[in-house]
């Protein structure tokens, strides 16, 4: 009897200690919710007493969506990624085929206007365009991510981080000024963080590049008075921004669906100097597309940079690769030994009928003419 009534006492201290095991868990998650709703409440409060942003994340314009005429070429789209501002290319690190700095920076950011407006205006048959797209898809700055940057940046990144925003002021006023209608999806890129490693939580918090979008946005469709509540109007409300609080952007355009995320959270790796960036982004683009499905976010083509190569979108990989503005640099030469990319950007065109249709890259270096250059084309015959 005694060892029976000392078994029960037992398995009810037991009992007791898995209790109170349990207790102590559900404290520690109540704790792990209550800091985890206190960030996105700082966040939320970040939205809405500096930016003045609503907690939902708008609607495409609707030009984008609804009916169009029939007659019109389609919507042109341009990707803008990559650019790395304030970093250094040294071109006797890199054979010589590229240099670049903050002034050869804006240099070529004026180069990709004139490039876009005679594309789009100049070499097709009808441009009779409802708006433009243009997608802001990251690395905008370069940083100070690595250590190597920190020592050979052209100047502090808040140089860099207001020279970006008055490139890209300039530059939208003056696609405005032609288009009407512009629509700029944003996302953040990898470089322009303000932690050394990358995280997951916050991610666009932590980016010097959701501000600068927000900036934009403020300046072009304006803001309510933190004093007097009255609304502050915007240089020109037709340009519309989509700056959603993660990585990616769903966005459709002429029923054509769109995921934009700059590419460097894909779930792979690789890549290297033979097969170049396709093998990994090709499975990153089936992986994206299988996840986005699952939620209901299933789209026709993923937009990315961050692989520095322009790759048009095609039939086996549903994806636009985005150039870079910077161009080839000493990580691509030495480290990934891939091939030589020169600056570009990607632009295309969607058509309510037919879909994707031109696909141009829009180089913004010098082109190199072949040396003794006379007729349009020349052939050499066989002698027998």
């Amino acid at each position: 009897m005694p060892a029976a009534r000392k078994s029960a006492e037992d398995k009810l201290i037991d009992a007791q200690e898995i209790i109170r095991q349990k207790q102590q868990k559900i404290n520690l998650q109540a704790k792990e919710i209550k800091a985890l709703q206190h960030s996105k409440d700082s966040a939320e409060s970040i939205r809405k007493s500096i930016y003045d942003l609503n907690s939902f994340i708008p609607s495409p314009p609707d030009w984008t969506v609804k009916e169009r005429d029939p007659k019109i070429t389609g919507v042109p789209m341009a990707m803008w990624s990559d650019w790395h501002h304030g970093e250094v290319v040294f071109p006797e690190q890199v054979g010589g085929v590229n240099k670049f700095n903050r002034a050869i920076g804006k240099q070529r950011v004026k180069k990709l206007v004139d490039v876009l407006l005679d594309l789009t205006l100049h070499h097709m048959v009808n441009p009779n365009y409802p708006g433009i797209i243009v997608c802001l898809g990251g690395d905008m700055i370069t940083g100070t991510i690595h250590e190597e940057l920190r020592e050979t940046n052209d100047g502090p990144v808040q140089v860099a981080v207001l020279e970006v925003q008055e490139l890209l002021i300039w530059a939208l006023t003056i696609v405005a000024e032609k288009f009407g209608n512009v629509f700029v999806p944003c996302v953040i890129g990898n470089h322009g963080r303000n932690t050394i490693k990358p995280r997951a939580k916050n991610r666009v918090y932590d980016s010097y590049e959701w501000n600068i979008y927000h900036q934009l946005k403020r300046h072009f469709e304006g803001y309510t008075d933190p004093i007097s509540g009255k609304h502050v109007k915007g240089a020109n409300p037709n340009v519309k921004f989509l700056i959603p609080d993660e990585t990616d952007a769903y966005f459709t355009v002429m029923g054509h669906r769109f995921l934009l995320t700059h590419g460097d959270t894909l779930g792979v790796r690789g890549g290297d100097g033979i097969i170049g960036a396709l093998g990994p982004i090709a499975r990153g683009t089936i992986k994206v597309g299988r996840e986005e499905a699952q939620i209901g976010r299933d789209f026709d083509t993923l937009l990315i940079g961050h692989w520095h190569t322009y790759i048009p979108r095609n039939d086996a990989v549903h994806v636009v690769v985005n150039g870079a503005l910077k161009g080839y640099d000493e990580y691509a030469r030495l480290m990934l030994r891939v091939p030589y990319s020169r600056p570009s950007q990607a632009l295309w065109f969607i058509h309510q009928k037919y879909g994707f249709t031109a696909q141009w890259p829009m180089y913004l270096d010098g082109y190199r003419q072949a040396k003794g250059f006379s007729e349009w084309v020349t052939w050499q015959q066989r002698r027998d």
